[in-house]
């Protein structure tokens, strides 16, 4: 773990926010001067997100010391400290949507209502609804039907905080001196990709590729927008039918003409692809947004444009993304919701977002500066919000597993051309089925 650096920035803060209402000052009046430990990614959102801190403690003073991480490696950090039977390091932790089902079905998680309801704690211009709807549905809610949509059941463990759907980004220069049309369809976007490749000399599409969670979170991207879909309704393996092959025979085409990368790229090598022009398209989270207008971390600011998630037999775009959770055993429990709701209130959101992270909030979306800062990127944005789809992937207790062991052992095959598609995902099949079996989906 890096060495954790505590925020005072009474200074910062005062100069980011210094009017404090009185109730809520009262309401923080009983914790200040408690130490907090959030534990949170590397990610784009977040890199924006904690210039906030400082504020969070001049505003409070309740103090938040750092543990940043790799995303991929916060999970195996927070089950250890969340498995404590005393009190665990972590007071928040960031959970990755796919990670939600499985802390609650160990326990490991408060459920954030009960807080909500506590009049002494909760900010009455908090908003709820005002959070994106098919973001709550997908990052907060846990408990409901499959354990993960809403419904019956469904609780707020998380609060959704660089949640995220997904958009086509490409290159308009590119496209434009080639004579190429924004691709509408997956059948234009192969073809756009092989024309790119030839005739520029560059990646076509930039594609995660990395063997385990990354390539399936690729093979994913296609599969839904194509039709296919990792079970059935009763829980039997369906990945290797013809929407499957399809949507990894998409992904082994991609590779191909993409960036000669791909098949080691995690998230963050992808994007950056599209960032230092490898490739003229982009086709994956929305939080490429502020990144690729930052000179500083993008070559091809000023000529991004967007589009909705290409449609295969049907439109369907990614759900997922972050949401704050507090450990069952966290030890400065409502300190950490009072942080946890400060940072996503709606002041705080259209900081962040105005800063280049994500948006979760409907009132950012409407916000004047934002749509002059991304007047670019809300349209697409609120084209992706109709077609972003919270079952676009299995979020059972049992997810990670398949997805990093077993179909993220198997896509490295078809990607690099070792196996063709079929035979690979019928190779998947009994050993996913074991697992939901053993866990009691698939009844035999």
């Amino acid at each position: 773990m890096k060495r954790r650096q505590l925020i005072q920035g009474a200074a910062a803060g005062a100069a980011l926010g210094p009017f404090v209402h009185v109730q809520a000052q009262d309401r923080y009046a009983k914790y200040r001067g408690q130490t907090i430990v959030v534990n949170y990614p590397a990610h784009p959102h977040y890199d924006q997100a904690e210039k906030l801190f400082a504020e969070f403690t001049a505003q409070t003073g309740i103090k938040v010391e750092r543990d940043k991480m790799q995303y991929l490696r916060m999970k195996d950090k927070q089950v250890l400290e969340m498995g404590k039977k005393g009190n665990g390091d972590y007071d928040v932790i960031t959970y990755v949507v796919m990670w939600k089902t499985e802390y609650l079905a160990k326990n490991l998680l408060e459920p954030l209502d009960t807080f909500m309801a506590n009049k002494a704690l909760a900010d009455p211009g908090w908003d709820q609804k005002d959070i994106i709807p098919k973001y709550w549905d997908t990052n907060a809610l846990v408990g409901g039907p499959k354990m993960y949509l809403p419904g019956p059941g469904a609780r707020p463990y998380g609060i959704p905080f660089g949640a995220e759907t997904g958009v086509l980004a490409y290159r308009t220069d590119i496209l434009a001196k080639h004579g190429i049309a924004v691709p509408k369809t997956y059948d234009e976007l192969l073809r756009a990709c092989r024309t790119v490749k030839d005739k520029e000399g560059i990646g076509g599409l930039t594609s995660r590729g990395q063997t385990g969670h990354q390539v399936t979170a690729a093979w994913l991207l296609h599969l839904t927008p194509n039709g296919g879909e990792v079970f059935d309704k009763n829980f039997r393996a369906v990945l290797n039918n013809p929407a499957g092959v399809r949507a990894a025979e998409i992904l082994k085409e991609i590779v191909d003409t993409g960036p000669a990368g791909i098949p080691s790229y995690g998230f963050g090598e992808m994007q950056n692809a599209f960032l230092q022009g490898q490739a003229a398209f982009y086709l994956d989270s929305v939080s490429v947004f502020g990144p690729a207008q930052d000179p500083a971390k993008s070559k091809v600011a000023g000529r991004v444009g967007y589009a909705m998630h290409p449609k295969g037999t049907q439109y369907s775009a990614q759900s997922g993304g972050f949401a704050l959770a507090i450990p069952k055993n966290a030890r400065n429990k409502e300190a950490a919701f009072l942080f946890v709701q400060w940072i996503t209130n709606k002041q705080a959101d259209l900081k962040i977002a105005m800063l280049g992270g994500n948006i979760n909030r409907l009132s950012t979306t409407e916000n004047v500066e934002v749509a002059r800062k991304y007047s670019t990127e809300l349209p697409a944005l609120r084209d992706a919000l109709t077609i972003c789809n919270p079952d676009w992937r299995p979020l059972i207790p049992e997810w990670d597993h398949i997805s990093q062991q077993i179909i993220g052992q198997a896509l490295p095959d078809v990607i690099t051309g070792k196996k063709p598609a079929k035979q690979a995902l019928d190779g998947t099949v009994k050993d996913i089925e074991d697992v939901v079996r053993k866990a009691g989906w698939l009844k035999s």
